[in-house]
C-alpha cells in the first residue's frame, strides 16, 4: 500500500472560509473541550495526497479510538481504526489489509477518551494568523511516529482541517466539509474483522 493512506492517519488543513480578521488565538483548554464535547461525527472530506493528487470521501468518527475513511470511486480504498488497530484496505489488492497499532499514529492524539492539550507535552506549536488557530501535536514519548497539525476556526470553535506528517516526512492534508455530530454510528463501521469477512464473501 502506498504511503498515502498511511500518511492520512499521521496528519488534517481548513476550508477557505470568510472569517473575521484578527480572531483571537483559541486556548488549548477550549480545543480540548471541542474534542471532548462529542462522541460521534461524520461528514465529507477532501484529501490532498503527498504527490499533490486529490481524493474525496466520507469520514466517520466514534470516540474513543475509532475512525473510518471511505473513499469515493474510482478509488476502492478504505482506512479504518478500531480495537486499537489501524487497517488499510487497498481496493486494487486481493491481499488482506495492512495493519498497525493506532497508538503509533498522530491521529491517536485526538481519538483518546479524554483529550487534554494543556496538560501534556504533546503540543509543539500553538499559533494563529488572525483568522485561524493552528495546533501542532506529537506523541512526546515517540516523536518518530510523526505529527498532526490541526487548524481551527473560532466562534464557534470548529476543526477545519488537519495535516499529518508521517515518519518519512510525507504530508497528507484532509479538509473537512460540514460535520454532523451526535448521530448513531454502528460499531460495525469500525470492526476490522467484520470488514475483512465482508470483503471475502
Amino acid at each position: 500500500m502506498s504511503i498515502t493512506r498511511r500518511s492520512l492517519l499521521m496528519s488534517l488543513p481548513a476550508l477557505a472560509l470568510v472569517r473575521p480578521a484578527h480572531a483571537e488565538r483559541i486556548p488549548l483548554d477550549e480545543i480540548s473541550r471541542y474534542f471532548n464535547s462529542f462522541t460521534t461525527a461524520e461528514g465529507e472530506f477532501t484529501q490532498i495526497n503527498p504527490d499533490g493528487t486529490l481524493s474525496t470521501g466520507r469520514i466517520y468518527i466514534r470516540r474513543p479510538g475509532r475512525v473510518r475513511f471511505e473513499y469515493d470511486p474510482p478509488e476502492d480504498s478504505l482506512v479504518m481504526a478500531g480495537g486499537g488497530q489501524v487497517a488499510i484496505f487497498d481496493g486494487r489488492s486481493n491481499q488482506g489489509p495492512s495493519q498497525y497499532p493506532l497508538s503509533q499514529t498522530p491521529l491517536n492524539l485526538i481519538l483518546e477518551r479524554n483529550v487534554d492539550f494543556s496538560n501534556r507535552r504533546m503540543v509543539v506549536g500553538h499559533i494563529d494568523d488572525g483568522t485561524t488557530t493552528t495546533v501542532i501535536a506529537q506523541d512526546p514519548e515517540n516523536p518518530q511516529y510523526g505529527s498532526i497539525r490541526l487548524v481551527f476556526s473560532a466562534n464557534p470553535t470548529e476543526l477545519r482541517q488537519w495535516v499529518i506528517r508521517d515518519d518519512t516526512g510525507a504530508e497528507t492534508t484532509v479538509i473537512l466539509g460540514n460535520m454532523q455530530f451526535g448521530g448513531r454510528l454502528s460499531a460495525t463501521l469500525f470492526n476490522i474483522t467484520a470488514e475483512v469477512d465482508k470483503r471475502n464473501r
